[in-house]
């Protein structure tokens, strides 16, 4: 920097013995070139921030993709659950007409939410035989999850 400022004190000196009045002084020579480094600057961060806005722009779009196909992801498991629940209703209707008090003693064992939703699918003619046998504590927990699943379905 010292040595800058010597070099530019010697020209400046050089200039005015030889009576250049028209040249241009150092600090502007300086003050011109640091505003084409920050004009420079300046370029990249826009050139930053707009690549910046596009790569924005694409991660908003992959996140509501991504929230499509979780949406249909959880609402196909949702179909298969409930086949699943069709298909043990069934089951469960067959062992009611084999043995009511083995199939509420199953019921009575499983989780009141799961118990809930195979008793839902049952025909009710099957699933009132069941309800008989059921453990009354099991039995209240079964039928307070129906009634929500109802309300539900009517809404």
């Amino acid at each position: 920097m010292r040595f800058l400022t010597g070099s530019i004190s010697l020209l400046l000196l050089f200039s005015i013995s030889k009576g250049e009045t028209d040249t241009v002084s150092p600090s502007k020579l300086e003050i011109n070139r640091e505003i084409q480094r920050l004009e420079k600057l300046r370029e990249e961060i826009k050139k930053l921030i707009s690549e910046n806005r596009k790569l924005m722009k694409k991660i908003q779009e992959e996140k509501k993709k991504l929230a499509e196909e979780k949406k249909k992801f959880e609402e196909e498991i949702k179909k298969i659950e409930k086949e699943r629940y069709k298909k043990l209703a069934k089951v469960f209707e067959k062992a009611v007409d084999e043995d009511p008090e083995l199939a509420a003693e199953r019921i009575s064992k499983m989780d009141p939410v799961k118990a809930a939703y195979i008793v839902y699918n049952m025909k009710e003619s099957k699933a009132g035989v069941l309800m008989d046998y059921v453990d009354p504590k099991q039995a209240s927990k079964i039928v307070k999850i129906i009634s929500r699943l109802k309300k539900a379905n009517k809404n």
